[in-house]
């Protein structure tokens, strides 16, 4: 019997567990080899020549094809602004800085640099042949032009280094600090310092390059050129004093905060860059939100963080780590400093040597006198203080040599950003707080060009860059919503990307026979939650039996620990339940962010094998109860909707032959957080060819290490336990003994920077776990980044509401070479609606740019959690999705309490990764994550 494609005996070879002893047709192991013959006297052996090496190929991303045309045309502004380049003959020059103390020290504080460099342009300006810079902080600079040599030295003083930001080097003992008296004797303030400043040549950057990149011929220097543009504006925002956060910047203004508690602060500013596209260069300007401390009073801001009555109820171990790093100003002589800790004492007890010149001993030095901290300001410095005495001190001195302030003589200083992890509460003020509808939007952004005043940049006007006032016009397409199949054979057209299952049935429902409820001390009415619950499935074609049993937490187990409390919970499932349940309802206290969630899931899917759904009842209503039905459908191998070309099938490209969909994404741990393991998830479908259908895979790795790396891992000759082999298998036993011909991946957070590493590291894990199961099997590749994190946006003109919902862009503001495109596939309800970013980096089948859009537009319309078209394709949000559920199985430390935001980060990998455990047969190949 032949079987398609010899790959199934391939598969199965690989799959079974192989003696390593090769065996003749007969079963018997061949004897060895017999020798050579002998080479007779006369023959001279020819050398072997050894094979050349084969080269490697680099892949990089491809060139666009061709332009959509489906669809109804549009009309719409985006939030470039064209930018005209006057010079193209001239040259950016390229400096590397150093800077370095008198006694040759490396200056590494940050912030210091941009003032040492104002400092050597105001007072060499002339050997400088009066040349504008553009510094990007650290160890970059940049002119038109060539300075008069190429190496430069300079000498320059700084007095009073610490104000704006500390520079981590300069003793921050100020005059009301008490070690302050033994400064009296020196010469100059103590404050300056002097800096030794070497600028020498690193390259020289046609501006050319700019017009070549418009052209679509990118090189490195094309992307150079624009990083220097970039870092003019970086400069120009320094100047005026905003905070810097990559190419966004904030002004210390307080009409642009608002509170989302905690003592944070949201900050909103502007996003500004350039931009090379097909309608020349743009300047692309958004507005930006970051967090920030809240300035003022450190004791006011600790007793918000804190939710604390009074300052005698703060925890100072966690104040202590919340503080560190953060930068002070000191009354009443309004002195900056950075905070280094706390003292271990209270004010009125924590003692300190204090040189007494008035007092001399027999050798004739000033006496030490043992004193308070709180002794000396009160009865020495003659300040009052109202509360410090019984609360710590701050220090900002150094490890050895502390330096203690009272608490209420400090202040924080503003624009300090808060980058620990925000709370569930944080992020949804932020969100509620930080929206703005479309016409808000485009009236912010033009007043925000408007005051940024590019024109007076003296950098840019020396470039010759002038820059429109007017958002760019695009021609977009609105692609049609794809016809959606429900049960009972009924078709449904989608409008507005929406849709609802009011009097409709789910297209294949499941039955839940075996099932119970677990109630982890959630105030509810059991029996009137299960009977709705009843009621809502059987209107949607769900046939739900009664329950074995309503399990309740008994109260002694309470305040036992989450996950002592999940497995006292299963010793009451085992002993109360006939045999393993198919599905059990949990309900949970909390509304958002229960400790019990991870335990939980983890009991369930990886030791038992049980489909679970958690919910927390409260304000539960039909609505609610359809929505959780959906997931618990989709859960248990049902499907809620269908498109109608999946069913037929008709989908251009990928019902013709066999393909897999995969979506990928790695998840990391909030900013501060350097040891926590990343997680990768690769989620991928089956039943082809169907394409609503998914399974995932989820494998920890280094912390914040982007590229996934177990897609392909080889053990030993014959076995693999990378992800890439996992998904195979299941399509080839779920798609009918069927290998995919066609495999599209969509990949998920990734920069532009990184579209390489895809395309080389990624893709070539993917390719050997192809063909390591059967090497004669030569399947073709889609790669696509789908991309969120960016700051292009588009607005209809003359009209309050946002962008319909499929509404499509791949001209003029798109890569001038490279295939990519915008789609807003959903119907943005609130704010301004953020495209999503679809770059094409390989296409092997030869998509057309229309089917691969329509393609893109459908995967919108097949997420099984909700009725609506979501943003971004179903297979990335359930990588995302994936993640999230099976990272809470490792219980980490709360990331608020484990690591400063402010200190630093250790090298990624550094940390031993713990593995996490894999999930039991019966639920593995679910959709667990819905």
């Amino acid at each position: 019997m032949q079987i398609a494609g010899g790959f199934y005996p391939c598969f199965l070879y690989k799959f079974q567990d192989m003696e390593s002893i090769e065996q003749d047709g007969n079963g018997a192991v061949p004897e060895s080899l017999p020798p050579p013959p002998p080479v007779p006297p006369d023959v001279v052996p020819i050398k072997a020549e050894p094979e050349p090496a084969k080269k490697k190929v680099v892949r990089v991303p491809m060139a666009r094809r061709g332009l959509g045309s489906k669809g109804q045309k549009i009309t719409l502004l985006t939030n470039h602004f064209k930018v005209n380049v006057g010079s193209v003959d001239g040259y950016f020059f390229h400096y590397c800085v150093s800077l370095s103390y008198e006694d040759g020290r490396p200056v590494d504080g940050k912030g210091v640099g941009r003032k040492v460099i104002d400092r050597v342009q105001e007072t060499y300006s002339n050997e400088l042949d009066r040349k504008d810079f553009a510094y990007d902080g650290e160890k970059s600079l940049f002119t038109v032009g060539p300075l008069p040599n190429n190496k430069l030295e300079f000498t320059v003083v700084l007095e009073d280094v610490t104000s704006n930001r500390n520079n981590g080097n300069a003793s921050p003992e100020g005059p009301e600090s008490p070690n302050a008296q033994d400064r009296k004797r020196i010469k100059r303030p103590y404050q300056s310092k002097t800096f030794k400043v070497e600028i020498s040549f690193a390259a020289k950057i046609p501006m050319q390059a700019i017009q070549n990149a418009l052209r679509g011929q990118e090189s490195e220097n094309s992307q150079e050129a624009l990083r220097v543009l970039d870092i003019i504006l970086r400069q120009h925002a320094a100047k005026q004093g905003c905070l810097l956060v990559r190419q966004s910047f904030f002004q210390n203004n307080p009409d642009n905060f608002t509170d989302i508690g905690g003592g944070v602060l949201g900050c909103r500013g502007f996003h500004s860059s350039f931009r090379a596209s097909q309608g020349g260069l743009s300047l692309n300007i958004d507005v930006s939100t970051t967090m920030i401390i809240r300035p003022g009073p450190v004791v006011d801001f600790l007793l918000a963080n804190q939710n604390a009555r009074d300052p005698y109820s703060l925890d100072w171990t966690k104040a202590k780590r919340t503080l560190k790093n953060l930068r002070i100003q000191v009354s009443p002589s309004n002195q900056e400093y950075k905070i280094t800790g706390l003292s271990e004492q209270m004010c009125k007890d924590q003692l300190f040597s204090l040189k007494q010149r008035s007092v001399k001993n027999d050798n004739g030095e000033a006496e030490n006198l043992e004193i308070t901290v709180y002794d000396y300001f009160v009865n020495h410095r003659n300040i009052q203080l109202r509360y410090s005495a019984d609360l710590p001190c701050i220090n900002v001195g150094k490890p050895k040599r502390p330096t203690y302030i009272p608490l209420e003589l400090c202040s924080l200083v503003s624009l300090q950003r808060y980058t620990k992890a925000l709370t569930t509460f944080q992020r949804a003020s932020l969100v509620e707080k930080s929206r703005q509808k479309p016409q808000e939007r485009m009236t912010a952004l033009s007043s925000a060009l408007q005051r940024s005043n590019y024109s007076a940049e003296p950098m840019l006007r020396s470039c010759g860059v002038s820059i429109s006032t007017n958002f760019t016009q695009v021609e977009g397409r609105v692609l049609p919503a794809p016809r959606l199949k429900v049960g009972n054979g009924e078709d449904f057209f989608p409008r507005n990307g929406r849709w609802n299952f009011n009097n409709k049935k789910l297209v294949e429902p499941t039955k839940i026979e075996r099932w119970a409820v677990v109630n982890f001390s959630a105030r509810c009415d059991t029996n009137s939650l299960v009977r709705d619950l009843v009621r809502c499935g059987d209107m949607k074609g769900i046939r739900i039996d009664p329950p074995f049993d309503v399990i309740q937490e008994s109260n002694q187990n309470r305040r036992c620990s989450p996950v002592v409390r999940v497995e006292k919970m299963f010793e009451e499932i085992q002993s109360k339940l006939p045999g393993a349940p198919q599905f059990l309802l949990c309900l949970l206290p909390d509304r958002k962010n229960s400790d019990l969630y991870g335990p939980w899931k983890k009991k369930n899917l990886a030791e038992f094998g049980i489909v679970t759904q958690c919910m927390a009842p409260t304000r539960v209503n039909d609505q609610y109860l359809t929505n959780l039905l959906l997931k618990i459908n989709a859960k248990l191998g049902g499907l809620n909707s269908m498109l109608a070309i999946e069913q037929t099938p008709s989908i251009p490209v990928v019902s013709k032959v066999p393909t897999i969909i995969l979506g990928m994404d790695v998840s990391h741990g909030s900013p501060g957080q350097s040891d926590i393991p990343s997680i990768a998830a690769v989620v991928s479908s089956r039943q082809w060819p169907l394409i609503s259908r998914y399974r995932a895979s989820v494998r920890t790795q280094s912390p914040k290490l982007e590229m996934i790396d177990s897609l392909f891992k080889r053990v030993s000759d014959k076995e693999d336990e990378g992800i890439i082999r996992e998904v195979l298998l299941d399509f080839y036993t779920s798609s009918g003994k069927r290998k995919p011909d066609q495999i599209i991946i969509f990949r998920d957070g990734v920069s532009e920077s990184q579209f390489n590493q895809v395309l080389n590291i990624e893709l070539d894990q993917v390719m050997e776990a192809c063909k390591f199961l059967d090497e004669n099997w030569n399947p073709k590749f889609v790669v696509i980044v789908a991309q969120k994190n960016h700051h292009t946006k588009f607005f209809q003109q003359g009209s309050p509401d946002n962008v319909p919902p499929g509404t499509v862009i791949d001209n003029k503001i798109c890569h001038p070479k490279n295939n990519d495109f915008y789609l807003c596939a959903h119907a943005g309800m609130i704010g301004t609606t953020r495209p999503t970013h679809y770059h094409v980096l390989l296409d092997q089948i030869g998509f057309s740019a229309d089917d691969l859009q329509e393609l893109v537009h459908s995967l919108s319309y097949v997420y099984q959690r909700s009725t609506t078209a979501i943003s971004v394709v179903a297979p990335i949000c359930y990588a995302h999705l994936a993640a999230s559920q099976v990272g809470t199985f490792i219980k980490f430390e709360d990331a608020s309490e484990t690591s400063s935001s402010h200190g630093g980060v250790t090298a990624p990998g550094a940390v031993p990764v713990p593995q996490l455990p894999r999930l039991k047969e019966s639920v593995c190949n679910s959709m667990f994550f819905c």
